[in-house]
């Protein structure tokens, strides 16, 4: 009888250590599931936080590139051809002031890609720097070539024939490359119409210095 109940005593000694263990575990994992829990909330914190902050320095960025198309814009305007030599000078000298101070500014955002997307990006700016050397060669025909690689950015239907095989090589890359690649083009386009536009200018310009030599 009094083995029986050593042995019992024993038995219930063993079932309390063996629920002490469990509960123990129990309550380790609900504080590792916490834990995780915790750094799941930070992490996505943390991304909205990141996301934000390369959307504000893209957009810093599109800014900065705007800036210095303006100012481009602004020194090669048919308006400053048509002032006095001085004013012509004060204004080039602040556009200067600010195209430098506007260069100062370096913003860099950096894009995540595969190898293929990075293959694509290689591609796709060999292409248009091939092309941007060839435009004082050709201005009107490499215009056109920049009118054709832009309808592959687009999504509308564009009203001019598109470059298919540039339109594969941006689809596939990075959807960021693909927003800076139209961009670029965009800024091309702009430059050979104004360029186009001070030619026109100086050809008129010639015209009328020659009809007022000739006294007409």
């Amino acid at each position: 009888m009094a083995q029986a109940k050593i042995n019992q005593a024993k038995m219930t000694e063993a079932a309390k250590g063996k629920f002490s263990r469990s509960m123990s575990m129990a309550d380790r994992s609900g504080r590792l599931l916490e834990s995780l829990d915790q750094l799941e909330i930070s992490f996505f914190e943390e991304y909205t936080r990141v996301e934000a902050l390369r959307e504000a320095a893209t957009s810093m960025e599109q800014e900065r590139e705007c800036l210095l198309d303006m100012i481009q814009s602004i020194k090669n305007s048919e308006e400053m051809r048509s002032i006095c030599d001085g004013e012509r000078e004060e204004l080039s000298l602040t556009a200067n002031r600010l195209l430098g101070r506007t260069l100062t500014v370096e913003i860099s955002v950096e894009i995540i890609r595969n190898s293929t997307q990075e293959d694509a990006l290689r591609k796709a700016t060999s292409l248009i720097d091939e092309l941007a050397a060839k435009l004082l060669d050709d201005m009107d025909g490499a215009r056109k070539h920049l009118m054709a690689l832009h309808a592959a950015c687009v999504t509308e239907a564009p009203p001019v024939p598109i470059d298919t095989k540039f339109q594969t090589i941006v689809i596939t890359c990075a959807l960021e490359d693909q927003k800076k690649i139209k961009r670029r083009l965009e800024t091309l386009i702009r430059n050979v119409d104004n360029a186009e536009k001070n030619i026109k200018i100086m050809d008129h310009q010639k015209v009328d210095d020659l009809n007022s030599a000739n006294g007409k």
